[in-house]
C-alpha cells in the first residue's frame, strides 16, 4: 500500500506540528553550525541536569595520534604496514565500515571494509587473495576480520573477503553477520576488473567456509552503496547510494513473499528477487521534493512513495539514471546508515554546487510505520573547517550504548569523533593528530567504522589513512 500525496497532506493537517516532531529529536542541535529538532519543555518535567555532556576537553596526544578527554586511553589495533595477518601478510589499508560481534572465549570479532579502488598494482598494501575468498583476483579491496580480547589487544587477523573493490561502509544484520557494499560501478573490462562491482557481499565472521567462492548479492542491484540496514520486524533492506551527476538514491529492498532471513540465505535469492525501490518524497502539501538539500529547517518532514527500479543491475544505464525528473528523489553524499528506534537514520555528508541547496550535513530518519522521512539535522556550510570544534562532515554513525549517537567525521579541516544526545548537546571524544601533510597544510583523514564492543566498554573506530584500526577506553558514563 502506497502513501499518496493527498493522504499524506491530510494527515499533517490533522496532526500539525506533531508529525514534524516524531521519534527522537534533537540530535546534534549544539553542534557548531548545526540546528536540530528541539522539544519544548513541558511544564512539570526534569531540569537538565547542571553538568555539561561528553567527558571534558581533548587532550593533546604526544604521540601525535589521538587525542582523548583525560582518562581515556587507545590502543592500536591494527595498522597498515605494521601489523600482519594470520597468513605472515600486511594488514591491508584504508579501513572504512566496521562491525563489531561477540567472538569465542570473551573476544570480540570485528569485520573491517578496506575501501581499495581499481587494480591491485595502485595499493601498497590491497587485501590479500586468500584462497577460495576472492570474487575478482585483479580487485584490490575487501574485509579483513579481526579478533581482539577483552581489553581491545590484537589478538589475530584474517581475510573475510578479497577480490571486491571499494569496499566502504555496509551493515551488521540481526542474524551475526556483516553486509559490504561496494561504492563503485566499475564493469568487467574497465579499471582494470575482471567482474562485474556494484554490489553487496555477506560476511559471516563466525564461519569462514561460509562465504567461500564469493557471490554478490545481485538482487539488491548495481551501484554506488554506500551503507545498507535491515528492518527486523518487516524485513525489509534499506541502502545509501554515494553517487553525483545525477545524485543518488535511497533504496529499500522488500523480500519475495516466503524468504526468511539468516545466515547465508541472501546468496540463495535469484539476481531479481524481491523489489528494488528508490524513494520519492513529497511535503505537507503534496508537492513533490526533488532534492534533499531543499530541506533546510530542522523538523521537516517528508511523505515518502517507493518507485520500482527498472532494471537494478543496471546492465546499461545507472540505476539513478534511469528515471526522468519528477520521478525520484535525489540527494548528494548519502552515507552512513544506523537502525534505530524502529527506523533508519540515514546521514547526507554535505552538498555542493551539484545540489539545490549547500549544506555540511544532514541527519534524517526513516519512520517505516509511517513512512515518513524527518530531517533532525542541518549542519550550515562550514566557514571555518580549520577551527577545532567546528564540526561538520557526519559520515558513519552508531547508537552508543551510553547515550544518544556518536558520530564520525568526514569533513574538511579538523577530523573528530564526537557524541550527540537526544537534548540536542554535542561533546567531542577523539580528534585525529596524524597530520599526512605539512606543518603550512596540514591534512588530517577521516574517522570511520565507529563501532561498540558487545559490552560497551570499548568504542572501536578507524583513521582511514594509511589505515589504523583504534580501541579506545576509559570512563565511560550515562549522557
Amino acid at each position: 500500500m502506497t502513501l499518496s500525496r493527498r493522504d499524506f497532506a491530510k494527515r499533517s493537517a490533522v496532526a500539525g506540528a506533531g508529525v514534524a516532531l516524531t521519534g527522537s529529536v534533537g540530535v546534534l542541535a549544539s553542534a557548531p553550525g548545526a540546528l536540530a529538532a528541539g522539544v519544548p519543555e513541558q511544564r512539570g518535567a526534569r531540569p537538565r541536569p547542571a553538568r555539561p555532556p561528553g567527558y571534558g576537553p581533548l587532550v593533546r596526544d604526544p604521540k601525535g595520534l589521538l587525542a582523548l578527554p583525560a582518562g581515556f586511553s587507545y590502543r592500536v589495533v591494527t595498522r597498515a604496514g605494521v601489523t600482519r595477518l594470520e597468513s605472515g601478510e600486511s594488514t591491508p589499508s584504508n579501513h572504512d565500515g566496521t562491525a563489531a560481534f561477540e567472538g569465542p572465549r570473551g573476544t570480540t570479532l570485528l569485520v573491517n571494509n578496506h575501501e581499495l579502488k581499481g587494480p591491485r598494482a595502485g595499493w601498497k598494501y590491497p587485501v590479500p587473495l586468500a584462497e577460495g575468498l576472492v570474487y575478482d583476483p585483479a580487485a584490490s579491496g575487501g574485509c579483513t576480520v579481526v579478533e581482539v580480547s577483552h581489553d581491545g589487544a590484537h589478538v589475530t587477523e584474517w581475510v573475510g573477503i578479497a577480490g571486491t573493490s571499494t569496499n566502504c561502509a555496509g551493515g551488521a544484520t540481526p542474524w551475526g553477520t556483516w553486509l559490504t557494499c561496494e561504492e563503485t560501478e566499475d564493469k568487467a573490462g574497465q579499471n582494470g576488473m575482471t567482474k562485474t562491482h556494484g554490489y553487496v557481499f555477506e560476511v559471516d565472521p563466525h564461519d569462514r567456509r561460509a562465504h567461500r567462492a564469493p557471490k554478490p548479492v545481485k538482487a539488491l542491484g548495481r551501484y554506488a552503496h554506500e551503507a545498507v540496514v535491515t528492518d527486523p520486524a518487516r524485513g525489509h533492506l534499506y541502502l545509501t547510494e554515494d553517487a553525483a551527476g545525477p545524485n543518488g538514491l535511497f533504496y529499500r529492498w522488500t523480500p519475495p513473499a516466503g524468504f526468511r532471513h539468516g545466515r547465508g540465505r541472501l546468496r540463495t535469492l535469484a539476481d531479481d528477487a524481491g523489489r528494488l525501490q528508490a524513494f520519492k518524497c513529497f511535503d505537507s502539501g503534496g508537492r513533490f521534493v526533488d532534492d534533499l538539500s531543499r530541506a533546510t529547517r530542522p523538523g521537516t518532514v517528508y511523505g515518502v512513495d517507493w518507485v520500482d527500479v527498472p532494471d537494478r543491475d543496471a546492465a546499461s544505464v545507472s540505476v539513478r539514471k534511469q528515471f526522468k525528473e519528477g520521478e525520484v528523489t535525489r540527494a548528494r553524499k548519502l552515507e552512513g546508515m544506523w537502525w534505530g528506534d524502529g527506523g533508519a537514520y540515514v546521514v547526507a555528508s554535505y552538498a555542493r554546487e551539484e545540489s539545490p541547496v549547500q549544506h555540511d550535513g544532514q541527519v534524517w530518519f526513516y519512520n517505516p510505520r509511517r513512512r515518513t522521512l524527518t530531517l533532525k539535522v542541518r549542519f550550515g556550510v562550514n566557514k571555518d573547517p580549520e577551527r577545532d570544534g567546528a564540526f561538520d562532515g557526519p559520515d558513519n554513525i552508531t547508537v552508543s550504548p551510553h547515550g544518544g549517537l556518536v558520530v564520525a567525521e568526514d569533513g574538511e579541516g579538523v577530523q573528530h569523533l564526537f557524541g550527540a544526545l537526544d537534548d540536542g548537546r554535542t561533546y567531542p571524544i577523539a580528534r585525529n593528530e596524524l597530520n599526512m601533510g605539512t606543518a603550512q597544510k596540514p591534512d588530517y583523514s577521516e574517522f570511520t567504522g565507529v563501532t561498540f564492543s558487545p559490552d560497551g566498554r570499548t568504542l572501536f573506530a578507524n583513521i582511514q589513512e594509511p589505515g589504523i584500526m583504534l580501541a579506545i577506553t576509559g570512563p565511560w558514563r550515562r549522557q
